[in-house]
């Protein structure tokens, strides 16, 4: 592989569809570090049939991936192999009715957090299924009722909040269902109490992290009993820099993209943190951030 990206003739091996197959579609643009290489093809299904009727049709040997917003990812610069899935507005849907919301799986955790305030829900709701995502003392598996999912083989198959196997940062469930919707249950509550917390949630998060950076969120897990942060900032590793790649001088466990980055930067520099917290601290840092992809290196 080179700049132009895969030269293979995998799009000529899948099946047809209502939404768009692209060829060496560029990933960078899709991803909040705006690094990495190109998908060697990449579907946006038009809705949950042409995504169930895709994956039955899809030969076995081709590698599936799926991306949610970009959020808490990074894309190596030799790009996927493969197809790589992104669920778009026909999975944005949301309903709010008594104590229950259900939502699309591509619906941005914020949207959900306001369609729920105005059902007089609170907000905290909002989440990544895949990686039982959560702050601020709530997390997915508090509030999930169940989910709908697609498999390999495009069977839909309903999973309960048992299915999952939740545990911190962790999820149990098969790693080749696609997730295109969420049942979720809350407490209601004063709509206006609930909107003054969101805001004053949002006002935390701008005050402490660099959410307006070209970043992935947080970087590392917490391990247990300890904070990610604590153990960087200790390892004197506040402001880091590797290429075009930075420690957050906001908020330490946060990567950020400077402009002229590469995945291979952010990563060697989440590499980097990681063996100074083991020399200092002794504590092995686990990656919360998704890594896919190959290394430029690697490509061919």
């Amino acid at each position: 592989m080179n700049a132009a990206g895969f030269h293979t003739d995998l799009i000529e091996r899948l099946p047809e569809v209502r939404g768009e197959l692209t060829a060496n579609a560029p990933m960078a643009p899709l991803t909040w570090f705006r690094v990495g290489g190109p998908a060697e093809v990449l579907f946006r299904p038009a809705d949950v049939e042409d995504l169930t009727a895709f994956l039955a049709g899809c030969p076995e040997d081709v590698p599936v991936t799926v991306v949610g917003v970009g959020s808490n990812l990074l894309v190596r610069d030799g790009g996927v192999k493969g197809v790589v899935i992104r669920l778009g507005k026909p999975f944005m849907t949301i309903e709010a009715e008594g104590d229950f919301v259900r939502a699309g799986t591509a619906a941005l955790d914020v949207a959900v957090a306001r369609a729920a305030q105005q059902a007089g829900i609170p907000g905290s709701i909002g989440g990544a299924l895949r990686m039982n995502g959560g702050a601020y003392g709530s997390e997915t598996k508090d509030v999930l009722v169940e989910v709908k999912a697609v498999s390999r083989k495009g069977e839909i198959v309903t999973l309960s909040n048992a299915d999952m196997h939740y545990s911190y940062r962790h999820c149990g469930a098969p790693d080749d269902l696609i997730f295109v919707e969420a049942l979720y249950r809350g407490h209601a509550g004063d709509k206006a109490a609930i909107a003054a917390r969101m805001e004053e949630i949002t006002s935390s998060r701008e005050a402490s992290q660099p959410i307006r950076s070209r970043t992935g969120g947080s970087t590392f897990k917490n391990p247990e009993g300890q904070k990610s942060w604590q153990l960087i900032d200790a390892a004197g590793c506040r402001g880091l820099v590797r290429g075009g790649a930075q420690v957050s001088e906001q908020h330490c466990n946060f990567l950020i993209n400077t402009g002229d980055a590469t995945a291979a930067d952010l990563e060697g520099l989440g590499e980097d943190v990681r063996a100074r917290v083991k020399e200092t601290s002794g504590v092995t840092l686990e990656w919360e951030i998704r890594r896919i992809g190959i290394p430029l290196k690697e490509a061919a």
